[in-house]
């Protein structure tokens, strides 16, 4: 098996499909890889330390999806109200964490990380698109964009200063769960607003809803409260929402510039689903 080759000292689990939409359309796919695919990998990781007597680290991605319908704030001790079949998944992967670690005593901590984002993040997924889209407008190889619940709102950091928050906890004496959160939330009109605005543009000229991008079942507001990682790891997020905003419309500012040069001079480009939505 893999867990034998590689003979790790620590695992992060961040395999998933993490899609909600493609949740919705394929439940039991999506059970499967985040639910199951979690116990499989802890049942690996404890059958190896059982034979081998090496002591492994295991850290769980959980999601801020978990808490869908609950009040903001949310924290560690906010009850779970899962809205999607990806949040139902992921709260299976959370309790099945949290009983390997009392069960068999193995270190194994529940990273509840709020939206994270970056210039790597899927062009299917809210920022993304946003971004991609705006670079693709500003240099004329797109008229519109096509989003769902302009009001949701969304608790939005750095991708790397999650990751750093990620190794901090399997680098502490006692495992535990933990919560990832900056405090402030956005709406996705805000983001669209202020990505817009990047590169001179008003986001309502170019913006349009379509009930398509709806959720069966919404999440209107998701808020973290890190207090407690705070004060136990000390770690605090270093990337600010216009900050984050900036990097990622400036990233694919220049795909976009690229992809004109190409389509200039007369290539095709392969685009990424991304059409004119």
């Amino acid at each position: 098996m893999l867990v034998e080759r590689i003979q790790p000292d620590e695992v992060y689990n961040l395999g998933a499909q993490s899609h909600v939409k493609v949740s919705y359309d394929q439940p039991e796919y999506t059970a499967d890889i985040v639910g199951l695919g979690t116990l499989r990998l802890l049942e690996a990781i404890r059958d190896y330390m059982d034979r081998t007597g090496k002591q492994v680290r295991f850290y769980q991605a959980s999601s801020s999806e978990m808490f869908g319908a609950a009040k903001p704030p949310q924290g560690l001790h906010t009850p779970f109200h899962p809205r999607s079949p990806y949040a139902v998944a992921k709260v299976y992967s959370y309790w099945q964490t949290v009983n390997h670690r009392e069960a068999f005593d193995m270190y194994a901590c529940n990273g509840i990380l709020f939206n994270h984002e970056s210039p790597r993040r899927g062009e299917t997924f809210v920022t993304r698109k946003i971004t991609r889209a705006v670079g693709r407008i500003k240099m004329d190889l797109q008229d519109k964009l096509f989003l769902g619940n302009l009001d949701a709102k969304r608790d939005w950091g750095h991708a790397r200063d999650y990751v750093e928050a990620m190794w901090m906890m399997l680098q502490q004496d006692t495992p535990r769960d933990y919560c990832i959160a900056t405090g402030e939330a956005y709406s996705v009109r805000e983001f669209a607003e202020k990505a817009f605005s990047q590169v001179g543009l008003n986001y309502e000229d170019y913006v349009q809803v379509d009930p398509r991008y709806f959720r069966p079942a919404e999440v209107d507001y998701l808020l973290g409260d890190a207090s407690e990682t705070n004060a136990v790891l000390g770690w605090t997020p270093r990337t600010s929402f216009d900050q984050l905003v900036t990097e990622m419309v400036e990233h694919d500012l220049e795909l976009a510039r690229q992809e004109k040069t190409l389509l200039d001079a007369g290539h095709q480009v392969a685009l990424k689903g991304i059409g004119n939505t």
